[in-house]
């Protein structure tokens, strides 16, 4: 059995552990089953350490990088930062400006999508009813001594490790059973991790002892105003704005569906102990997008544009049984019920589409299926965007068919009508209840909330379908709730009727995409990252140009005046067409400029020698393959705008021009004697 198919034995496993939990199956049962995960888990971890992987991503060589060329540092870090908070630097800002610019374009303008900027803050309400003020939650410990608060789940794993690593002579045996407890850490009860932490004597680092285990909810929480009893939550995602803002969407889209509104902003999740760099933070950027559409025809008009792109998909099917993807087209994926519908396989193309636009690596990037015991109940299909780098597979965009769940809980919380209308070529005969109350009857029992139980009966009647099954629950009993009021059969009477209405009027459903665009980033930096074949020491990033911060870098052959007037024409030039440039003229070597320019990932390079001042021709240099080409300034300047714009390539430009070949450009020096020419310096 390969890697694959075991790895499927242990998911297909731990899926059967989460549903006995769901079920509530008796503790002896789940405890049986969490063994034989244990055990499972165990093997697989000696069967991918017995696979040769090849070279590893060297992480520290890549991490000292960004912080040695300013991509990322930790936020306050002359205070001593704080865990989980990072600050982006000038090429890391830029990437990230041109990455949602360009999710911007190849979303929002292309799908003509309602664009919202919604607050941070979000009141306590809002949140209750989407479930984040209860469900939101880790576990957590606190010292008993100082109050020092500590994420349960990772304080055994550290404390694991720390035995382990004292004890290098410790018997395999037990060494991993020891490893048994760690691998399962987050998926521990409140008790099953309190006998742990007690059985490992966790202590703080001060030595003291823990509380019991209890759920911390993972929003930041204020209030509002200065009377401090309007309680809020820093939001941790952008999708409730514009669920509350549907009423308004909706009209503003003249009433027509499908459309979908998209928002660009920040989420917050207080994480308790945060690690793994850039992948978890307090703090992040997302991009998200919520697509209204008809629960009966989730069809898509532009789905046929897509229906041929090959896509890279982990079926919740494989997971639980070969552990192997499938390479098919998504007109393949939606025709056999693999992908639900054509809305959910459009965007997940398009998504496919937007990573390799930004230069992801396409070997490096699927899609993954929830499996149904990972699924909310109320969703349809669900499958993640995940990208491999250094830690491994990581989701890095959620894609959700979310029903509608969301318009619904908010619609009956606020009592505000949350729906859309379709108007019908033809009409159509309904079938409905015809309600008649007993008003002396409902006033006696309800009083104030007599209105309220009538109309929420009348409601429920406009639909046979939905009134019949509360009815005859109601007839058999003598009593149902309606809206938490206790209703008698005596309270109405009824008569099933057909009536003919001419439109339609439902909840949609909503398609939910949404990027973590700070996992992307990082993602994509480690993409990015590469050596020269001769030189391991020369790192370089390969930004595709569109997306790259800095789109060229102009360079003197050396400090002469004469230089001058052509570098800031060219650097002008440049800048008044939107392509962010920049100037080196130090006394470093050329081949050094080059290399500096390489690491921040500057895909061209224009060098002025004594040729441009005689004959007004400049070199272009390709960051990757270091070729060059040499022609006249404003031909030069138009090429990088158009590989910039996507309208051809160097490779294609070195065919039309003429290349001169990695590091063999010539140069013109202009002496007392005449103009001679010489090679460039080496790189």
């Amino acid at each position: 059995m390969d890697v694959d198919e075991f790895t499927a034995k242990v998911t297909k496993q731990g899926s059967l552990v989460r549903q006995l939990k769901k079920d509530g199956a008796e503790p002896d049962v789940i405890k049986a089953e969490v063994d034989k995960l244990k055990e499972l888990k165990v093997e697989l971890e000696k069967l991918v350490a017995s696979v040769d992987t090849g070279v590893k991503f060297d992480r520290d060589a890549f991490d000292g990088m960004l912080i040695r060329k300013f991509f990322v540092v930790p936020s306050f870090e002359i205070h001593g930062g704080v865990a989980g908070l990072f600050d982006l630097g000038p090429p890391a800002c830029g990437l990230k400006a041109n990455i949602l610019a360009l999710w911007r374009e190849h979303f929002v303008l292309q799908e003509s999508m309602l664009e919202m900027d919604c607050t941070n803050l979000t009141p306590h309400a809002v949140l209750k009813t989407s479930g984040h003020v209860d469900r939101f939650t880790d576990l957590m410990v606190k010292d008993l001594e100082n109050g020092q608060c500590f994420r349960a789940d990772k304080l055994l794993e550290d404390t694991i490790d720390n035995l382990l690593d004292s004890n290098p002579t410790m018997p395999s045996s037990e060494r991993d059973s020891h490893l048994l407890v760690q691998r399962q850490a987050d998926a521990y009860t409140p008790t099953e991790i309190d006998v742990l932490l007690e059985k490992y004597d966790c202590k703080s680092p001060e030595g003291n002892a823990f509380s019991k285990s209890f759920p911390f909810n993972l929003m930041f929480k204020t209030t509002i105003g200065p009377e401090g009893t309007s309680a809020a939550y820093l939001r941790p995602e952008t999708a409730q704005g514009l669920f509350v803002n549907f009423k308004r969407l909706v009209e503003f889209n003249a009433g027509k569906l499908p459309f979908a509104a998209a928002q660009i902003g920040l989420g917050f999740r207080n994480e308790i102990s945060p690690k793994g760099g850039l992948l978890r933070v307090r703090e992040f950027c997302m991009a998200e997008i919520e697509h209204f559409t008809d629960p009966d025809d989730k069809s898509y008009p532009r789905f046929k544009l897509v229906k041929d792109k090959v896509m890279t998909l982990f079926s919740s099917e494989n997971q639980l049984s070969t552990g192997k993807t499938e390479v098919m087209t998504i007109g393949q994926a939606v025709k056999i019920g693999l992908v639900d519908n054509e809305t959910l396989g459009f965007f997940l193309a398009r998504t496919q589409e937007f990573c390799e636009r930004i230069g992801m690596d396409p070997s490096r990037v699927r899609f993954r299926q929830h499996l149904k015991t990972e699924m909310a109940h109320y969703a349809c299909d669900c499958w993640d965007l995940e990208i491999k780098s250094s830690y491994g597979w990581t989701e890095c965009a959620g894609h959700a068919d979310r029903s509608a769940y969301d318009l619904t809980v908010h619609s009956k919380a606020t009592k505000t009508e949350l729906v859309a209308t379709k108007h019908l070529e033809k009409p159509i005969d309904v079938e409905i209840a015809k309600v008649k109350h007993n008003r002396k009857e409902l006033g006696a029992v309800f009083k104030g909330d007599q209105r309220k139980v009538a109309n929420a009966i009348d409601a429920l009647a406009e639909n046979w379908s939905d009134f019949e099954p509360w009815v005859t629950k109601l007839e058999a009993e003598g009593k149902n709730t309606i809206e938490g009021f206790e209703v008698t059969k005596s309270m109405f009477t009824y008569e099933r009727k057909t009536k003919k209405v001419q439109e339609r009027k439902f909840t949609p459903s909503v398609i939910e995409p949404s990027f973590g665009i700070g996992r992307i980033l990082y993602s994509l930096l480690e993409h990015s990252f590469d050596v020269r074949k001769d030189d391991e020491q020369r790192t370089f990033l390969k930004f595709k140009p569109a997306i790259a911060p800095v789109k060229c870098i102009v360079l003197p052959l050396q400090k002469d005046k004469c230089f001058q007037p052509i570098v800031e024409g060219i650097k002008s030039d440049l800048m008044s067409r939107n392509l962010a440039a920049k100037v080196d003229n130090s006394t470093a070597s050329l081949g050094k400029r080059y290399s500096r320019a390489d690491e921040i990932g500057i895909p061209f390079a224009v060098t002025v020698d004594f040729e441009s001042v005689s004959v007004n021709t400049v070199t272009l240099r390709d960051r990757d393959s270091m070729e060059q080409i040499r022609a006249d300034i404003g031909s030069i300047v138009q090429l990088v705008e158009d590989i910039c714009k996507e309208k051809t390539t160097f490779e294609e430009a070195q065919k039309k021009l003429g290349g001169l070949g990695a590091n063999k450009t010539v140069t013109v020096e202009n002496t007392g004697r005449g103009m001679f020419s010489r090679p460039a310096p080496k790189e």
